[in-house]
């Protein structure tokens, strides 16, 4: 739904997407309760940004995250892809955070093209010499 709510905004479309998950409803494989509580969801707000800040699914998704957590472990530590369940955990835990781990992927650009990073503590640009640094540290 924020993909389509995304490409709505940015094409002028207008899109009402409570009004797509009724329409869906007809001949939809989503079960049609599930597709209702997103009317609903979209009826009480209409320029609701996520389902995620949705009240009612806020607390749905908090209350249940530590099963979908051990559900998702198990999987892995069983070597069983689940692409959809472990990516929607991903997004929901990126979704609610402040700072996201990008300075990781700043550090290995750094690394291996001195492409700079920025740091959250002091303003401006800064290179490291990693490979020295690992080099003297012997790791």
């Amino acid at each position: 739904m924020n993909l389509i709510r995304a490409k709505s905004i940015e094409k002028g479309w207008d899109l009402k997407l409570g009004e797509l998950a009724r329409i869906w409803k007809g001949g939809c494989i989503i079960r049609a309760v599930f597709l209702d509580r997103i009317k609903k969801a979209y009826d009480r707000n209409p320029d609701l940004a996520n389902l995620l800040v949705d009240p009612e699914f806020a607390k749905e998704i908090v209350d249940r995250q530590s099963a979908w957590r051990r559900v998702v472990c198990l999987a892995i530590n069983s070597g069983i892809s689940t692409p959809g369940m472990s990516s929607s955990l991903a997004y929901f835990d990126s979704y609610r955070r402040d700072r996201l781990p990008a300075n990781l992927v700043q550090a290995q650009r750094d690394y291996f093209g001195a492409h700079t990073y920025e740091r959250i503590d002091v303003p401006g640009s800064f290179h490291t010499e990693w490979f020295k640094i690992a080099k003297q540290s012997k790791i």
